[in-house]
């Protein structure tokens, strides 16, 4: 019986204890926008990311392609 002398005070300070980190946590504005950053990763910025120089013109891919073995007509079709 003694040990809920000590229990009940310690449970209630840490309960307090948990409401101060919370009430604290709400006025730093920890919990004012949870749909942003996970809406974040779908508008990517990849084009800003690739330096000029490095980007392939679609045209200049094409005419530059080898034709690939199934390109040939004589080649039996694949199963």
């Amino acid at each position: 019986m003694e040990i809920v002398y000590l229990l009940v005070p310690l449970t209630l300070l840490l309960v307090a204890v948990g409401i101060g980190i919370f009430s604290w946590a709400v006025k730093n504005g920890q919990y004012d926008d949870l749909d942003g950053p996970a809406h974040q990763i779908l508008y990517d910025d990849d084009e800003d990311m690739i330096p000029p120089g490095a980007r392939a013109n679609t045209n200049d891919a094409a005419e530059t392609e080898s034709p690939t073995p199934s390109d040939n007509p004589e080649d039996p079709p694949r199963r």
